[in-house]
């Protein structure tokens, strides 16, 4: 019996119950019920082609019951392969003798008719990534993405004080820079959904070469071509013995990107928590430090941008190694496809993580407004910025002189804007002028997402 204290892989362990989703799309017994799906529908596809004259077609109950091996698949199942597997010593021929127990004998021949195990595998490891990323992954992201935009416009006067090169710049609000990672997320969430993932079915070094030997007269370009389609995937038609794996890497690629704005946002509101604007939702007998009673850890976007550290660098790994074969194939690609499901994994975590880290954060409008009220020179932009209009020289070093460097509060300011030989306009639009106030249109863009 599995258990997770004992288990290897964090995944299956600590992080087990988070990322459980996964697991009928990634495990051993996953992988097992994708290649038994692709040579069952092959077997069915192949009997439709009425060339194939030695194949009778498969009527409704044959083709129900053969389907039963894939759709009624459950770890005994995968238990009965992987006892084949142990005198074939080769996983896809376990499948083809496992397959074999679940029709009549005269269809033995015509399973795996012609193909090579990449045919299957390059299949098989294509959906399993696809689905998951449809089915789990890009709902979890799309969750993170709504929770956001609700954080951003609810948020989108809430004045705050920015920061470039850690140093107070000018203020902006909470709403729009959180508004900036939806649209960030939104880019990539719309090219996530458009990508076209990419499979092949034409045997040993792609030439459909046995094929032919078989039926000549059958157009098995057009046959995979449809098969491929029928399943969900695209057909990539020039290929070795494997699948190059080339829009598999772009999809890697893909959340690559995303996981990099993911950890941008879990640094900064880290920063925000840090700085003291944002505080956390206390927990019910949750303990922050083993010897600081009083602490609250942001403890959810540490572990997200950790987990993202780790999934990127599989995700690279597995984009750089797959579209990589000598010759016409080599095995290298085997064992590091195994871990797919890994990569994707660590990824989802981080979502999760994230999801349970905004669900906690609120607004500390009294460290924001005692921040803002604290730095009156952040105000020193617009005001050069009028006396330019107003043809003023030496704008920028007046204010420069006077602010850098400088403890700048509401009374010097005013009394510099008094001061000032300007136009009656220009003087009561600075003095109308506050740190909070002073956010341009960064509410009202916000209010766009």
């Amino acid at each position: 019996m599995h258990n997770a204290l004992g288990a290897l892989s964090p995944l299956d362990g600590r992080y087990s119950g988070s990322v459980k989703e996964l697991n009928a799309y990634f495990s051993e017994a996953a992988l097992m019920r994708y290649r038994i799906y692709i040579e069952v529908e092959y077997l069915i596809a192949l009997s439709k082609e009425k060339k194939v004259k030695e194949l009778q077609t498969l009527s409704e109950r044959q083709q129900k019951k053969l389907r039963k091996a894939y759709q009624s698949f459950d770890l005994n199942s995968a238990q009965s392969i992987k006892s084949i597997e142990l005198e074939t010593n080769h996983d896809v021929k376990a499948i083809e003798y496992y397959i074999q127990k679940h029709c009549k004998t005269s269809l033995h021949p015509w399973i795996h008719f012609a193909l090579t195990s990449e045919d299957v595998n390059n299949l098989s490891y294509t959906l399993m990534w696809s689905h998951a990323l449809k089915q789990i992954y890009t709902p979890a992201i799309t969750k993170v993405h709504r929770d956001l935009k609700r954080i951003a416009k609810k948020y989108r006067s809430v004045s705050m004080l920015s920061m470039t090169h850690g140093q107070p710049a000018t203020p902006t609000t909470f709403g729009k820079e959180i508004g900036v990672f939806c649209k960030r997320l939104e880019r990539q969430i719309v090219q996530l959904k458009k990508h076209k993932a990419l499979g092949k079915l034409s045997g040993a070094t792609g030439n459909w070469s046995a094929h032919v030997s078989a039926y000549p007269n059958i157009n098995w370009v057009k046959f995979s071509t449809k098969f491929i389609k029928s399943i969900g995937l695209q057909p990539n038609i020039v290929t070795t013995q494997i699948e190059p794996h080339d829009s598999m890497a772009e999809s890697f690629h893909q959340i690559i990107r995303v996981n990099t704005i993911l950890k941008d946002l879990c640094q900064d509101l880290w920063l925000y928590i840090s700085r003291g604007i944002l505080s956390q939702k206390k927990v019910a007998g949750e303990v922050g430090s083993s010897t600081m009673p009083h602490k609250i850890n942001p403890i959810h976007f540490e572990n997200a941008e950790g987990n993202i550290g780790i999934s990127n660098a599989l995700l690279s790994h597995l984009s750089q190694k797959l579209p990589i074969s000598r010759m016409q194939r080599d095995l290298t690609d085997s064992t590091v496809l195994r871990n797919q499901g890994v990569a994707i994994g660590y990824s989802y975590l981080s979502l999760k993580n994230i999801l349970k880290g905004l669900s906690r954060i609120t607004i500390n409008r009294n460290k924001i407004k005692q921040e803002l009220n604290f730095h009156w020179e952040v105000l020193g932009e617009a005001i050069q910025t009028i006396l330019r209009k107003e043809g003023k020289l030496n704008a920028y070093e007046k204010l420069k002189n006077m602010t850098q460097g400088e403890k700048i509060d509401e009374q010097s300011i005013v009394r510099f804007i008094k001061s000032l030989n300007i136009s009656d306009n220009s003087k009561s639009n600075l003095l109308s002028l506050a740190p909070e106030s002073y956010i341009g249109k960064a509410s009202d863009i916000t209010e766009q997402l």
